[in-house]
């Protein structure tokens, strides 16, 4: 059914529920209008509709919307005819309090008094639906009124359908974008239209899509941005891609687009997942040249991509002299050489990093004592495992699935029994059992060590 008769309600009802809404404070230049409406109201004879209309107006740009509907009503309940541009208000007004049934009932008043509808009024009403999340509805709408020869308004035309295309591809509708995309006046669509649904086949793992769409860009004479280079190189790097997202770097530089921090990002890092770290590093200094100073993300990825050559003394002279360049290492650069020290099972190098992240007043996260608390079950030394979980809890770090995970890994069941043989000669394994306990009991895990501190 068409979306023309399908959302129109009965006119009888149409202004009585929109208080749901909380009332704006009301300015000392809304008090004015409202007064001055009145006052119109009482005048006889009563003044052309359009004075009305400009105050209604005012109200809806103060974001009056229920104050323009109760003031509409009371100028029919006065016998005055609402025009065109009335009824367009109403329209507005209706959409921004998320009552598009409302909306659409007004639309059947204007078709109804054989009033043709007016671009202004159904481009607020695809808008809209897109703003209330009814994205389907919205497109259906647009097929609607281009099938009934209707148009939308030019100059807002395009901000709605910027909007429409963003909304479909947020909900992963992006085989819905591009056919719309594809239905737009070729003077209405734009470079943020296509980088929309580009960055979308990117996130889709669609790069080669993305790639035809970036040349019909050019065939179009839509000039990409670098935005539009920023997503494809990222796609191609995400896709394994290296060399084809430097080709795209280097059109850039041809093009005279200015990189930014997001060009050089997914280049850096797909460099050093590959190995690729004195390539890396090369392009770290093509970016400080260009003028973009790199951030903690970027050194980070350095840093990894030492680590994972085992060159750990220059991942921990990065993470020194990262700071001459004014960049603060976080508890992620940390996190990255403990794990690396932690799988080496160099347990002790990874204390001492953990320790002096203290001493830069670095606060360890969940993900840190997980590392630790993993690389020394491995060894196996249970001990030092339940004091780092000692430690969190009575540091109010949430206990995570993940070290949830890495704790059940392990069967202390054949250490307990080994201790209960030794008690039996006098030792004392109470502690081992307190420490199946902690690992291996929910509750506890979730209530914390307290005050306590397991100390062997």
């Amino acid at each position: 059914m068409s979306l023309f008769r399908s959302r129109f309600l009965s006119i009888p009802s149409l202004f009585m529920r929109y208080h749901s809404h909380s009332p704006r404070p009301f300015s000392h230049e809304a008090v004015n209008a409202v007064s001055s409406f009145h006052n119109m109201l009482s005048m006889r004879p009563a003044p052309p509709i359009t004075q009305f209309n400009n105050i209604l107006g005012s109200l809806v740009r103060m974001n009056h919307y229920p104050t323009a509907v109760s003031l509409s009503q009371q100028l029919e309940l006065k016998g005055i005819a609402p025009d065109i541009a009335t009824l367009t208000i109403l329209i507005n007004c209706f959409c921004h309090l998320g009552r598009m049934n409302y909306a659409f009932s007004v639309l059947g008043k204007i078709l109804k008094r054989a009033y043709q509808p007016d671009t202004t009024a159904l481009t607020t009403l695809m808008k809209g639906l897109c703003l209330n999340g009814e994205i389907r509805s919205a497109i259906n709408f647009h097929d609607d009124v281009k099938a009934k020869g209707f148009q939308f308004q030019v100059d807002r035309v395009s901000v709605t359908y910027r909007f429409l295309i963003n909304e479909l591809c947020e909900v992963g509708e992006t085989g819905a974008a591009l056919q719309l995309l594809r239905q737009i006046e070729e003077e209405h669509t734009d470079v943020q239209m296509y980088n929309t649904i580009i960055k979308s086949m990117c996130e889709d793992k669609c790069v080669s899509d993305a790639y035809d769409l970036y040349n019909e860009m050019l065939l179009k004479r839509i000039s990409p941005d670098v935005f539009t280079y920023n997503t494809l190189i990222y796609g191609f790097c995400a896709g394994g891609q290296l060399r084809k997202a430097v080709g795209f770097f280097n059109v850039m530089k041809m093009e005279n687009i200015k990189p930014d921090v997001s060009t050089f990002d997914p280049l850096i890092h797909a460099l050093c997942k590959e190995r690729k770290v004195k390539q890396a590093n090369s392009v770290v200094a093509a970016m400080i040249k260009a003028s973009v100073e790199p951030n903690v993300f970027i050194y980070n990825t350095l840093i990894d991509g030492y680590c994972l050559i085992n060159q750990m003394t220059k991942a921990r002279f990065l993470s020194h002299t990262m700071a001459t360049r004014g960049v603060t290492p976080d508890v992620h650069t940390y996190n990255i050489m403990i794990s690396w020290l932690c799988t080496s099972n160099m347990m002790d190098e990874a204390m001492s990093l953990f320790h002096y992240m203290d001493l830069k007043d670095i606060k360890p996260d969940a993900e840190t004592y997980s590392i630790l608390i993993e690389g020394w079950l491995n060894l196996p030394h249970y001990m030092h495992a339940i004091n780092l979980l000692a430690e969190m809890c009575s540091n109010g770090i949430a206990y995570t699935s993940k070290l949830d995970a890495i704790c059940n890994d392990y069967n202390f069941d054949d250490e307990i029994e080994k201790f209960m043989r030794y008690k039996e000669t006098g030792g004392d394994a109470d502690f081992l059992i307190a420490s199946h306990i902690v690992l291996r009991n929910p509750s506890f895990k979730a209530t914390g060590f307290g005050t306590y501190s397991l100390d062997w």
